[in-house]
C-alpha cells in the first residue's frame, strides 16, 4: 500500500513539474520543442534563421577574445542549444575563420533580474562536427 502511494506521488510531481514547464514556455518562449524537463538540453537548432542568437555573439565576441587570449575576424553563430535554468543557458558553436570554431556558454538572466548575458564559458579547438554539449 505504501509503495503504490508513493507511486502515485511520484508520477503526479513529474506531472506537475512537466505541467508548470510547459506552462513557462508558453508564456515566456518563442517556440517549445518537444517535451523537454527543465535543466535538460534542447535540440540542436541551426543558428543561420535566428537573428538573437548572433546578436548574443556579438555581445559576447570581446568576453570571448579576452578569454581565449586572441581576437576574431569572423565570429559567426553557427548552431546552438538552450538549456532552461533560473534564466537561460545558451550553448553557441561559433564560426571564427577557416575551420576553426568555439563553443560558447552564455547566461541570459530571468527578466526580474535585467536579462544580462553572461559568457559562462568557452571551448576553444572545436570543428564543425563536434558536437554541442554540456560544459
Amino acid at each position: 500500500m505504501i509503495d503504490r502511494l508513493k507511486k502515485k506521488t511520484s508520477q503526479k510531481q513529474t506531472s506537475l513539474a512537466k505541467f508548470l514547464f510547459s506552462v513557462h514556455c508558453s508564456y515566456n518562449c518563442k517556440t517549445v520543442t518537444a517535451a523537454m524537463m527543465c535543466g535538460g538540453l534542447s535540440d540542436v537548432t541551426e543558428a543561420d534563421a535566428e537573428a538573437e542568437v548572433q546578436k548574443i555573439c556579438d555581445i559576447m565576441k570581446p568576453h570571448a577574445e579576452q578569454k581565449a587570449g586572441k581576437t576574431y575576424d569572423v565570429f559567426t553563430a553557427k548552431r546552438y542549444r538552450t538549456q532552461v535554468v533560473a534564466g537561460k543557458n545558451y550553448f553557441i558553436k561559433v564560426h571564427v575563420g577557416g575551420d576553426e570554431h568555439v563553443h560558447l556558454r552564455v547566461y541570459k538572466r530571468l527578466p526580474c533580474h535585467g536579462e544580462e548575458f553572461e559568457l559562462s564559458g568557452i571551448q576553444q579547438n572545436k570543428s564543425l562536427q563536434d558536437p554541442i554539449e554540456y560544459f
